[in-house]
């Protein structure tokens, strides 16, 4: 009998996540940038050179207390009502990896009360304040949405303040590009994004970072050959559209063996730009991102986990203070 061993912890499941990959009815272009009947694993373009400066942008958030936001009643009445909140730390940061070596560029922690009461305040306590951010949601679901929005503008501004101080010259120069719109003069770095690009695809030269895996978009010969890359090896470059439209392709990172789509992740691009720009891209996900590939003795998600996102997720965390500390300072704000 032969069997393989998933990498990851198993408290992390699994990087095709529970259960077998489920069917996309998202439509997908295959030739974008070889014929579909070409399809077979790549190699990078002999040249291909790795930027001179990788952002990696992430974020983490932590629901601290769920609260009920009362009606609006005079002194002495009992209100009949209320809506729920969430009481939460959400930050984001940019780790940036370039000749001087591996540092955090960005660090940006943020709270907030997200609710839908009309007349709900900002909560102070002890321990810190909470911002009201109202919403339209009174559902559990929508607010962690909400939570997730919030989280998603912040890392745009961290990309922006992290090109802001990086320019377009990372080895030490001043010029300083437009870091959320234009690129003018051809920037020499490369932006990573944790987890898909969704809201962020305006960004100049950015790869979306997909490191498991619950839907299958490609037909079933083009699925398969996913299994037989090498390490290093990507897919050819493909046009999807669900919500919204992005390239995007398949790369496995080295690591030991296993299953067969063990170390695979799903990069992405905006839809905006050309196919050879999206290939150019691809060419140099391939000779960028093994560099950073965990390995199985280090982390328990080896190798999709970077380590420098990894490292970012950690120092985030830190930041946001304890969470015990700031639930008993929410609870005592409750009641004065």
């Amino acid at each position: 009998m032969r069997f393989s061993v998933d990498a990851w912890d198993p408290g992390y499941g699994t990087s095709l996540g529970e259960e077998e990959l489920v069917e996309s009815s998202a439509p997908v272009v295959l030739d974008v940038e070889v014929p579909e009947s070409a399809w077979a694993p790549r190699d990078p373009a002999p040249g291909t050179a790795p930027p001179g400066a990788v952002l990696f942008v992430d974020g983490v958030r932590r629901v601290e207390a769920r609260a009920w936001i009362h009606d609006s009643v005079p002194p002495g009445e009992q209100a009949t009502s209320a809506l729920p909140a969430l009481c939460a730390s959400y930050a984001s940061g940019v780790v940036c990896c370039c000749a001087a070596g591996a540092h955090l560029a960005v660090a940006t922690v943020r709270r907030g009360t997200f609710t839908a009461a009309a007349h709900a305040g900002d909560v102070r306590t002890t321990a810190g304040d909470y911002p009201v951010r109202r919403t339209r949601a009174t559902d559990p679901v929508g607010l962690s949405l909400a939570l997730q929005r919030a989280l998603g503008e912040l890392e745009v501004e961290s990309a922006a303040a992290a090109r802001a101080q990086l320019g377009d010259h990372p080895t030490g120069g001043h010029h300083t590009a437009d870091p959320a719109g234009d690129d003018p003069a051809g920037g020499t770095d490369l932006l990573v994004v944790d987890g898909p690009l969704r809201g962020r695809q305006h960004l100049p030269r950015t790869l979306g970072f997909v490191k498991t895996h619950q839907s299958a978009y490609l037909p079933p010969r083009q699925h398969a050959m996913v299994g037989t890359l090498g390490p290093g090896q990507r897919t050819p470059v493909f046009l999807m559209g669900t919500s919204w439209d992005r390239h995007s392709w398949y790369l496995r990172l080295p690591g030991g063996p296993g299953a067969p789509w063990a170390g695979v992740v799903r990069v992405e691009c905006g839809a905006d730009m050309s196919a050879a720009e999206a290939i150019a891209l691809a060419d140099q996900s391939q000779v960028t991102l093994r560099r950073f590939a965990s390995t199985e003795f280090k982390d328990a998600r080896a190798p999709q986990n970077l380590y420098p996102i990894a490292g970012l997720e950690r120092a985030l965390r830190r930041r946001m203070g304890d969470p015990q500390l700031l639930y008993r300072a929410l609870r005592r704000a409750a009641v004065h």
